[in-house]
């Protein structure tokens, strides 16, 4: 039985802030996560070119070039450490010997630049989920878990020094039930189908970075999940509302990676980061307006007002005015870390955390529920049950309250229809079935076609609480 994270480690929200955690990190060539300083995150990949046999000497050469030009940018900044996130594409992690190859190219580099110029620094490797690749999908074995698998063990043994993975359990009812404006649906994928995939997928995870020294296992990101919600509404596909509960709801679930020993920093794209760091202590990646060289939010200062690293999401090595792309990103990091950190170290953090927050906050119902105090309500939610089920329609409930509150208060302003859709979710989160078994019969005639039971360790007679 896996330990539950029952109580916050960060219970002030004045305590919530950029570049601290109650559980630092040291990880790769002398770099410490989370005590005092926030560090750039660097993700770069190709420019349009198919990955294959005869073009994987020019796919080398590309990752040759900008993992040099990035590191002689951020020597030039006297940057005081870097982490570079290696996201493998499909195609790296079907073929688990091209991402070790890339994996030992970067860290090479990375040797060599702490060697040079001392730059302490850190690769975080992230192969790609590919076990969603079959509909339904076959989680826990076949040929997509045996690839993943061998990369995620053979990109340990090549030089990463931390390990994470944007997990997809769950997402395939996600996305029908998101689309339908589901809630019993989403509660399902978020609440029962994914904390079951998570805790069978992270003790995999960490028992393959216990096998290689010095190998961190990082966290998850609810990214399939809450992410696609954000964008959803960004296109006025779903409403706000719903995309700001669901963020919430995503919580819970990725909380399970550091309950079955994941150390952080959490991955960049994991928009429900401070509440992990406010439950579990740990580091954080984050990004926002650095991060619209891949896709827009309404995220885009908040979300740097509890970051311990700051990320550009990942960029296309394509050529700009000034240099390449991945080089100009790094610069532009850079620059926001240098801001954080002397505010950190003049004493100014708090206020310019505020201003991060105040500029954001009541722009958007998902950048309100960024906020730190926000984030330490929902947290406090979540510690109060025992659950993944419970913790998950718990957090659903909290955003909705945080939302109805600054609706009244005037602070945030919202359409009718959003106050609608805001109704509708808190009504479809009090009509939820007491237990997870029961919610899995009420949806199976409108989403048990889209899963495999047995994916989940589930089966006819078994109890869906038993699995969590």
């Amino acid at each position: 039985m896996m330990p539950i994270i029952s109580r916050l480690l960060i219970e002030d929200p004045d305590q919530l802030i950029f570049g601290v955690c109650p559980k630092p990190v040291e990880c790769g060539l002398g770099l410490v996560l989370g005590s005092g300083r926030v560090f750039s995150e660097v993700n770069f990949t190709l420019p349009p070119l198919t990955i294959g046999t005869d073009t994987w000497p020019e796919v080398l050469g590309h990752y040759d070039n900008m993992i040099d030009r990035v590191l002689k940018r951020a020597v030039s900044l006297s940057a005081p450490g870097i982490v570079i996130e290696f996201e493998l594409l499909p195609a790296m992690t079907e073929r688990p010997e091209w991402g070790a190859e890339i994996t030992a190219l970067l860290k090479g580099h990375l040797r060599r630049a702490h060697e040079k110029s001392g730059l302490s620094s850190a690769l975080r490797v992230t192969p790609t989920d590919i076990r969603e690749r079959d509909r339904p999908p076959l989680l826990r074995k076949g040929t997509a878990w045996e690839q993943l698998s061998a990369s995620l063990n053979q990109c340990a043994a090549a030089g990463a020094d931390i390990l994470s993975i944007e997990s997809v359990g769950g997402k395939e009812i996600h996305d029908a039930a998101l689309m339908q404006g589901d809630v019993r649906g989403i509660v399902a994928a978020l609440g029962i189908l994914a904390p079951t995939d998570m805790t069978w997928l992270w003790n995999q995870i960490v028992s393959i970075c216990e096998k290689h020294a010095g190998v961190v296992p990082g966290g998850d990101s609810a990214c399939g999940f809450a992410n696609t919600a954000m964008q959803l509404a960004g296109q006025h596909m779903l409403p706000d509302v719903l995309a700001a509960v669901d963020r919430a709801m995503s919580a819970p679930r990725s909380l399970i990676a550091y309950e079955c020993g994941a150390k952080g920093p959490s991955k960049d794209c994991a928009y429900e980061g401070p509440v992990m760091k406010a439950l579990a202590g740990v580091p954080i990646s984050m990004e926002g307006k650095s991060a619209a060289c891949a896709h827009f939010s309404p995220l885009g200062n908040i979300a740097a007002a509890m970051c311990d690293l700051w990320s550009n999401e990942s960029v296309q090595n394509v050529r700009l005015l000034a240099g390449s792309a991945p080089e100009v990103f790094t610069e532009l990091l850079e620059y926001d870390c240098r801001l954080m950190n002397t505010a950190s170290r003049t004493g100014q953090a708090k206020i310019l955390r505020d201003l991060l927050t105040r500029s954001d906050e009541y722009c958007n119902p998902q950048a309100t529920i960024l906020s730190a105090v926000s984030t330490i309500a929902i947290a406090k939610a979540i510690a109060e049950e025992k659950t993944p089920y419970q913790r998950t329609i718990a957090a659903g409930k909290a955003a909705v309250q945080l939302l109805k509150a600054a609706v009244a208060g005037g602070r945030l302003q919202i359409k009718t229809k959003e106050k609608m859709w805001l109704q509708k979710v808190e009504s479809g989160l009090s009509q939820l079935p007491e237990t997870p078994d029961r919610l899995l019969q009420d949806i199976e005639g409108d989403y048990g076609s889209l899963y495999l039971r047995e994916s989940y360790g589930l089966d006819l007679e078994q109890s869906a609480v038993t699995t969590l």
